[in-house]
């Protein structure tokens, strides 16, 4: 490998372990636009730099300190006042002595993802809010995971970062009576930053590389601070029921491997454990939620290590549960395909076709994926060959659509 791809790497490394809390740290100093601005000039420093220079002992603090002369010049290049230009170099100041003193940096995600969640943000706002703040993803894909236009979501996500400014909005963990208002946004942004990182396994796409285990973090975190939220422990159940079979997930071919064709040798036993912990604590508090009934149904697939048969009858009353909690399209598309399996891919298929009319998933890869294996174990060969055309046609992991490529060869 090359000295500028080695320095390229170190640089998406450093975006992607430390963006977040570097981010953080600065926006609860001199608000969230300028954090992100400045880090952005920072990265993109660093990847001019450090191909020439050599990757710095301490990437954190070169890129904390970068940041800290863009504030500097953006200050005195657009002429804001001089209020502003004495916070932000206080802030910068501040940045510096603590490097100083400690390599380590306080962790102040959470706090930025609890004020992405106050009451004064548009509730449909705040995750997405959170994913691009604490991750930096860019609003494209973000608008991919909520199934929305781009350009709208963009807009929305400006509008959200100037409530905080205007309102002075705290970046803290606000106390215990004030979390439940604001926790179901930062567990559903935690689930989809875990997501977007368990989408891409191989690593392929530098934005979401390592953000499942990041998401896991996280997760435990949010735990030490909300132990009775059963909720909180019902996520952190699902990430890791499903984070241990990472090493199942692609054969030595690379090729995808679908949950039932896994072999459960490969699943890390003492996560599964674990996560049976948690769910059996988060049920005895006897308040069921979304991500309690995924992690259940998760539980369900977990006794395939014990050489037995998912319960696809309790599968599909699980997902009737979260039907009546979500009424998403996902949770709809994923009850057809656990009802195809307890019922037969006719009541599959009929199921699917109760949500087909729904704009949202026409563009979605796994509603293609699923309805072309339906129609393919209901001897649909001609249909099967088409909605495994467009599930490929929507695909962008290699290993995927080996898999997919595969499947429709042997189906029709």
């Amino acid at each position: 490998m090359t000295e500028f791809a080695l320095a390229r790497d170190a640089a998406e490394r450093a975006a992607r372990e430390s963006y977040g809390k570097l981010v953080a740290y600065l926006a609860r100093r001199c608000g969230i636009e300028d954090a992100e601005d400045a880090l952005a000039d920072a990265f993109a420093s660093a990847l001019e730099r450090w191909p020439r220079d050599g990757v710095p002992r301490a990437p954190e603090a070169w890129l904390l300190v970068a940041a800290r002369h863009r504030f500097l010049d953006r200050v005195r290049d657009d002429g804001r006042a001089a209020r502003l230009h004495e916070r932000l170099a206080a802030a910068a100041r501040e940045a510096q002595w603590a490097f100083e003193r400690s390599p380590e940096l306080g962790d102040d995600r959470l706090g930025l993802m609890f004020a992405c969640a106050h009451p004064a943000i548009e509730a449909s706002i705040r995750a997405p809010l959170m994913l691009q703040a604490v991750l930096g993803l860019d609003a494209a894909r973000i608008a991919s995971a909520f199934l929305i236009a781009p350009a709208a979501m963009g807009q929305r996500l400006v509008r959200a970062k100037h409530k905080i400014a205007a309102t002075r909005i705290p970046l803290r963990v606000p106390e215990a009576e004030e979390l439940p208002d604001r926790l179901d946004a930062v567990l559903a942004a935690i689930y989809a930053a875990y997501s977007g990182g368990w989408d891409d396994p191989g690593g392929n796409d530098s934005r979401t590389r390592g953000m499942a285990v990041e998401a896991i973090w996280l997760g435990r975190l949010l735990a030490q601070i909300a132990p009775n939220e059963p909720e909180v422990s019902g996520l952190l159940a699902l990430m890791l029921y499903t984070n241990s079979r990472a090493a199942a997930r692609r054969d030595r071919g690379g090729t995808f491997v679908a949950l039932e064709d896994q072999h459960v040798e490969l699943w890390n036993g003492a996560a599964i454990d674990e996560a049976e912990g948690l769910l059996k604590r988060a049920f005895e508090a006897k308040r069921p939620g979304r991500f309690q009934l995924e992690a259940a149904i998760q539980s369900a697939h977990s006794v395939r290590r014990f050489a037995r048969e998912p319960d696809w009858a309790a599968i599909v009353a699980l997902y009737d549960e979260l039907m009546r909690l979500t009424a998403s399209p996902v949770v709809a598309l994923n009850r057809a395909v656990a009802l195809g399996r307890r019922s037969g891919p006719a009541r599959g298929l009929e199921a699917l076709g109760a949500i087909a009319s729904d704009p949202r998933l026409e563009g979605y890869q796994p509603y293609w994926a699923a309805r072309a294996d339906l129609l393919a174990r209901a001897g649909q060969r001609e249909a099967a060959r088409v909605a495994y055309t467009h599930a490929l046609g929507l695909t962008v992991d290699p290993s995927v659509r080996r898999y997919l490529a595969l499947s429709m060869e042997g189906a029709t």
